[in-house]
């Protein structure tokens, strides 16, 4: 667990250095860039270990706050709760 923590840290790092250019992934609009990471990014939040290290990087916390917010996302957050 320790080594992939180290491992997603360093990724972050990066997706942190891009973030603090532009409010998304590819600029300042959402597009299928920041689309694809949303069902990691929501599994990553339910880890107590990765969601620390996503919330103590200023830049993705917020990128992620806003993208996991989206009200399509959210429907799909609410379907998959329905379902089980």
């Amino acid at each position: 667990m320790e080594e992939n923590e180290a491992k997603l840290g360093k990724v972050l790092d990066v997706y942190e250095s891009r973030l603090g250019q532009s409010k998304y992934l590819a600029g300042e609009t959402f597009t299928l860039a920041d689309l694809h990471h949303l069902p990691t990014l929501s599994l990553l939040m339910g880890t107590p270990g990765a969601r620390k290290l996503i919330e103590s990087r200023p830049n993705i916390a917020a990128w992620a706050s806003d993208i996991l917010a989206r009200p399509a996302w959210t429907k799909v957050e609410a379907m998959k709760n329905n379902n089980q």
